[in-house]
């Protein structure tokens, strides 16, 4: 099975909040982009809101692998 592709996000953030992301990701032993990752998927998670596979997601948007 081959890996999925990822998708990059840029955007700006208050120093602050980058500084408190880094600490947070170190403490977790994660690079930024997994900790924006797993607090995305948690805060789905906590609200109900649905993840689709990476498959799903690509069949949804008839997307051929």
């Amino acid at each position: 099975m081959a890996a999925s592709k990822t998708a990059t996000l840029t955007f700006r953030i208050h120093p602050a909040l980058k500084k408190a992301l880094r600490l947070a990701a170190n403490l977790e032993h994660r690079s930024i982009a997994n900790m924006v990752e797993v607090l995305i998927r948690d805060y789905c998670e906590q609200r109900g809101i649905d993840i689709p596979s990476s498959s799903d997601a690509e069949n949804s948007i008839g997307v051929r692998s």
